[in-house]
């Protein structure tokens, strides 16, 4: 798992601009919302990258590579979490959420389910 607070690109009276991803080819761009208390993910995959971009509130973002430690991280509006193949990844909302997934494999549209496998809750 990768975690960053992309920076302002440029910034002027009219506002902000951040590039939250470069130089990446990315296949689907996915909008979510969580209400607080809900659980996302308890799956890992084995060809997608999916990086998540938080919009609004706040995400416990739980992740694990096969024989290593759970890692926990808390992600906020602006903080954007990069998730790797056989990684396994959940996300609980500690607040309302929203969020994009920008994703690169075949994990998305009518593949949404052919790369993704589920495994018992994670612990952290």
């Amino acid at each position: 798992m990768n975690i960053s607070h992309p920076k302002i690109a440029n910034q002027d009276q009219r506002g902000e601009i951040i590039d939250i991803i470069t130089n990446e080819n990315i296949e689907y761009v996915t909008l979510i919302t969580s209400s607080k208390g809900s659980t996302r993910g308890n799956h890992y995959h084995k060809e997608t990258i999916q990086t998540v971009f938080i919009l609004e509130g706040k995400m416990k973002l739980l992740s694990q590579f096969p024989d290593q430690p759970v890692v926990t991280s808390i992600l906020e509006k602006g903080d954007l979490a990069v998730t790797y193949p056989n990684e396994l990844h959940t996300m609980v909302a500690l607040e309302d959420s929203s969020f994009m997934v920008f994703t690169r494999g075949p994990r998305g549209g009518e593949n949404y389910e052919n790369d993704t496998y589920r495994v018992p809750p994670m612990e952290g």
